[in-house]
């Protein structure tokens, strides 16, 4: 992600789905982060929950199955505080219950049990992204901290 990357909070969160719905949940991480930094305070376990829940996606990617587990179920606690149907269109309930849902299935039966569409959460109400795209040239990888 270029570092002068500057979006608001509903062009972040399509842009963060784009990123999950391509298989790049690391990169969604960093979009998410960078909205949990520059968004008010009253968002911050919103946008930092989000990101979490990125980072678990990413752990799973990369068979870090106890990585992935912590990181799911962390990203999901931070989400408690807000509605089911968050701002910016995110779908803060389904997202709790499906990140809630892929732990349990990760920790009962292992990362051979889950299929990479399963990886690909859906974060917003709508079910489809808006315009923002991805920077193109951006490859994957990188770490998730």
């Amino acid at each position: 992600m270029p570092e002068d990357l500057r979006l608001g909070p509903a062009d972040a969160a399509a842009m963060a789905q784009d990123l999950i719905a391509a298989g790049r949940p690391f990169h969604a991480h960093e979009v998410l982060e960078m909205a949990w930094k520059a968004g008010p305070a009253a968002e911050r376990d919103l946008w930092q929950g989000l990101a979490q829940l990125a980072v678990g996606l990413t752990h799973a990617m990369r068979g870090n199955s106890a990585g992935a587990v912590a990181l799911l179920r962390r990203g999901a606690a931070a989400l408690a505080g807000y509605a089911a149907a968050g701002p910016y269109d995110i779908d803060v309930g389904g997202v709790r219950q499906a990140a809630g849902d892929l732990a349990e299935r990760i920790e009962r039966a292992g990362l051979a049990s889950v299929r990479q569409a399963d990886l690909r959460l859906r974060l917003l109400l709508t079910g489809t992204a808006r315009s923002t795209s991805p920077p193109s040239g951006q490859g994957r990888g990188g770490d998730p901290g």
